[in-house]
């Protein structure tokens, strides 16, 4: 084959698959009711906690990035198991990473984590800004420099002016990437004045459309969010039918020029 086939053959782009997922440290919710006849289950281990991982585990390969919040770090809720590293290595995924944040002595430990195929050039922690210690941004880089995909995984507060400096602080670190995406439960809609303070900072745009999330078994709010920068073209955007905690798991398809995000790999999906 010549160089010039060769070059013909290469793909110009790379499509990859990412999903979102609030997992409330494996719980499971199906009416609100249930937070408070059920409150002494969320801080205990429990058969129905893993078997609600195990389920979303078989889900996970068929993505390639995948953000949590609200996976349990290790303590008593979650039997001392690492969600993050259980659900990466029950679902065979390579890489992991997480971001411990509010512990509530050995009862609860929240992280948000990333269970990536793409193996990161970084990953780093930064905590957000808020009156109340205990909210973090997760930031995975996938190549370098001007190839480098920013992912961004973050649970931010229920306080809209915290919102609104945690979204502030999020467009500085992502102003300077090219190529950036934002996930997570951003505990906010698409239209709030707070997102819109995010949208005018930095280069990620505004969904197309809304996607409701909130509650699970009734969805009618869209906290929930996969944005992404002007250079990142969002494909598709949409919910999984399997509900693992009392927000539905939001998945998006993104398409990038083929340099962008790190070395490819075979189970990267070039269309």
């Amino acid at each position: 084959m010549t160089r010039a086939a060769i070059l013909q053959a290469a793909p110009a782009e790379r499509r990859l698959r990412l999903l979102s997922c609030n997992i409330l440290a494996g719980a499971s919710v199906q009416r609100y009711s249930e937070y408070v006849t059920r409150s002494i289950n969320a801080v205990l281990p429990g058969r129905n906690k893993m078997d609600n991982l195990d389920r979303l585990a078989e889900v996970l390969p068929q993505f390639d990035v995948i953000g949590l919040q609200e996976a349990d770090a290790g303590s008593l809720r979650s039997g001392f198991l690492n969600q993050t590293r259980y659900l990466a290595e029950t679902a065979g995924m390579p890489y992991w990473s997480h971001q411990p944040n509010r512990a509530m002595a050995r009862l609860a430990h929240s992280a948000n984590g990333l269970i990536s195929r793409l193996q990161p050039h970084s990953v780093l922690d930064y905590p957000l800004p808020s009156r109340i210690p205990g909210r973090g941004a997760l930031l995975a880089q996938f190549g370098e420099g001007g190839s480098a995909l920013a992912v961004m995984v973050a649970h931010l507060s229920l306080s809209a002016p915290a919102r609104t400096r945690q979204l502030g602080f999020i467009a500085e670190l992502l102003q300077d990437f090219p190529h950036a995406v934002l996930m997570g439960d951003l505990n906010t809609e698409p239209g709030s004045a707070e997102m819109d303070h995010l949208f005018n900072k930095c280069s990620l745009q505004p969904p197309a459309q809304s996607t409701p999330t909130f509650p699970s078994w009734k969805p009618r709010r869209a906290l929930d969010h996969i944005l992404t920068s002007a250079a990142v073209r969002l494909d598709k955007v949409w919910t999984l039918p399997q509900a693992f905690s009392d927000h539905l798991p939001l998945a998006a398809e993104i398409c990038l020029p083929a340099h962008v995000g790190g070395k490819s790999s075979a189970s990267d999906r070039h269309r």
